[in-house]
């Protein structure tokens, strides 16, 4: 452009970036070539020229959203406009992301209807056992268009929340076109997976946090390292503003965390070591003007930018990947260094309370899915009765005498008409359907069974009845049990031999 138009970069007009770009598209009619790189390069140069002072506004952003109408193309015509509609009333009480987030999964929905049932007219026509409940079950199938795989049971209750709060939303408001009766309840919801925070065991940990030291990407290196120094989201982490340490007289220093996820903001106390790293970062930013904030609209400082833009999340989740893949570790999210922070935290034993205030929750119910990884009180439980069981059992018996074996049930047991065996420490009675046990007399089998001349009482009275249990089979015809209880009886004149010897 420099070259083109023959004046300095002070003197470019916004009429010299367009006739770039318009250049970039008959070109690509022409020849078929894509004009992202100018257009992302023209934006850089708009935002550039923006620090310097050149333009009194920055850059308009490179991409601009589809509308909601569409981004609903593909609902049936018919329902379209309610559907926009809504997602238009959604926008005065939800944050834009949550109304985004709502647009997708009801485009979902749409174009099922339209690949199920093209001409419906209304959404009154819409029938559980026609539409709702082949949607809730093609959602076992779903494949996410990213990953390839299923979607999560996560997303499929989210999907389906999505579609039920649309008709009972759009019915208690009273709209004309609703359906006649209520068609999702709460038991189409899949049970979801109750998994525990995925945090980075603590070799892990100090492995990745080595290869964020070391890397030549400073910037998304350090914010990294911020996020698991205060278990920020990525959303509150991007938006630190330059005014965002606090020296409190007595208190230390503060990081305050900016409205995030639930729209509330926090303060987290900061050690000298989160101070060096906060001074690193505003001398490796790239320095300008104040920019826009997306969500306030008011010019904001942020701490993050990098040649004129603030630095995006895809940076820090590309720098993440590549100091996992330095430290031989596999995929991480920037969400695990939260966890990871958080767990840090728990067993160092810090309160409910507190772990509530730090990461930013609103309810006990959040933060108890980290004190549940390592529960202080089923430790210390498991331990109690673990070492109560050490001291009932004692050391093992080498000279104690022990109770002979005695017939609580009257003798009757062994004439019962079932397969029998005596045990030495009662005996076991099954149907003849069962048939024989693998595992019938296999301590006296074992060749880790001792036995000394004290058990000798013991030993008699099972000899004693396996013998009768033996003739008991033979007269049965039970050939096999007969057989089992004979060889149990060998077994026992050798030990009672051995005893008596001993």
């Amino acid at each position: 452009m420099l070259i083109q138009t023959g004046r300095p970069l002070a003197d470019l007009r916004e009429d010299d970036l367009q006739d770039l770009l318009d250049a970039c598209t008959v070109r690509q009619m022409r020849t078929g070539r894509g004009a992202r790189h100018y257009r992302g390069s023209t934006h850089s140069a708009r935002q550039i020229r923006f620090h310097l002072g050149i333009l009194n506004s920055q850059a308009r952003p490179a991409l601009t959203p589809l509308t909601l109408d569409e981004r609903m193309a593909d609902v049936p015509a018919a329902l379209r406009p309610a559907f926009v509609a809504y997602l238009h009333r959604k926008r005065a009480t939800c944050a834009p992301k949550t109304v985004s987030s709502l647009a997708t999964r009801l485009a979902h929905f749409g174009r099922y209807l339209t690949a199920i049932d093209p001409d419906i007219a209304s959404l009154s026509a819409l029938d559980r056992r026609r539409h709702i409940e082949p949607f809730i079950t093609s959602l076992t199938t779903t494949v996410n268009t990213v990953t390839g795989q299923p979607i999560t049971v996560a997303d499929r209750i989210r999907r389906v929340h999505a579609v039920g709060h649309f008709l009972a939303e759009i019915t208690e408001w009273g709209w004309d076109d609703v359906p006649p009766r209520r068609l999702i309840f709460h038991t189409d919801l899949p049970r979801p997976q109750r998994v525990l925070p995925r945090y980075l065991p603590v070799d892990a940990d100090r492995k990745l946090t080595a290869a964020l030291s070391n890397s030549p990407y400073r910037l998304a290196a350090d914010a990294l390292l911020v996020q698991r120094a205060c278990g920020l989201r990525i959303g509150e982490l991007l938006d630190l503003e330059l005014d965002c340490i606090h020296e409190i007289p007595g208190q230390g220093s503060w990081l305050k965390v900016p409205l995030g996820k639930l729209n509330s903001e926090r303060m987290i106390p900061l050690d000298e070591e989160v101070l060096t790293l906060v001074d690193r970062i505003t001398a490796t930013r790239s320095p300008g003007r104040p920019m826009r904030h997306p969500r306030t609209g008011a010019p904001a400082d942020f701490l993050f930018t990098h040649h004129g833009k603030r630095l995006s999340q895809s940076a820090v989740r590309d720098e993440l990947n590549r100091a996992a893949a330095t430290a031989g570790l596999g995929h991480i999210t920037p969400h695990q260094l939260r966890h990871t922070y958080a767990t840090a935290l728990i067993n160092a034993g810090v309160s409910l309370q507190a772990l509530m205030a730090l990461l930013g929750h609103v309810s006990t119910q959040m933060s108890l899915r980290y004190a549940h990884l390592f529960d202080a009180t089923v430790r210390t439980e498991y331990e109690r009765a673990l070492n109560l069981a050490k001291s009932h059992i004692g050391p093992l018996p080498t000279g104690r005498p022990q109770l002979p074996i005695t017939d609580v049930t009257g003798g009757g047991w062994k004439d019962a008409p079932a397969i029998k065996s005596r045990l030495a420490g009662g005996y076991c009675l099954r149907a003849p359907a069962q048939r024989r046990l693998p595992v019938a007399n296999i301590c006296e089998h074992c060749p880790s069974f001792h036995t000394d001349a004290t058990h000798l009482a013991v030993l008699a009275a099972q000899r004693v009845d396996a013998h009768d249990l033996a003739e008991d089979a033979e007269r049965r015809g039970w050939i096999d049990e007969a057989e089992r209880h004979r060889t149990l009886v060998s077994r026992l004149d050798a030990l009672i031999a051995q005893a008596e010897t001993a």
